[in-house]
């Protein structure tokens, strides 16, 4: 018997959609309003307390450790041994993380094998 591929529903491809732009856009937010801009930069390092501050220090930490092209990684390989619309919303978090917070290299090869992940059959259910 032959097992069908795994394949997302309308609603499923809805909402995969809004959390890849709304962690895309925080991403972004993250690189260019609070990373790269020097105003906000000099004033973190100055020692101001903010939660702009706190997010930039966070992931500043995450991505000079690969943490986002990492942790992406490893949820697409689970996803393309066992697809699942949960792996599936991971791991487009945290490639879309890594991709615009300086972690392209690790977070692409997740996005691809994220891709592959629609080639393998679903898991059955009882």
């Amino acid at each position: 018997m032959k097992k069908a591929p795994f394949r997302l529903t309308p609603y499923q491809v809805q909402f995969l959609l809004i959390i890849g732009f709304v962690t895309v856009g925080y991403a972004l937010y993250l690189r260019y309003l609070a990373i790269e801009l020097s105003t906000v930069a000099l004033a973190c390092d100055a020692g101001l307390q903010t939660m702009a501050c706190k997010a930039r220090a966070l992931s500043t930490v995450l991505f000079k450790n690969w943490v986002f092209g990492i942790t992406a990684l490893v949820i697409a390989v689970l996803n393309l041994m066992r697809p699942s619309i949960v792996l599936l919303t991971g791991g487009l978090i945290a490639a879309g993380l890594g991709i615009v917070l300086y972690n392209v290299t690790l977070s692409g090869i997740a996005i691809g094998l994220l891709i592959l992940g629609f080639a393998r059959p679903a898991p059955a259910t009882a």
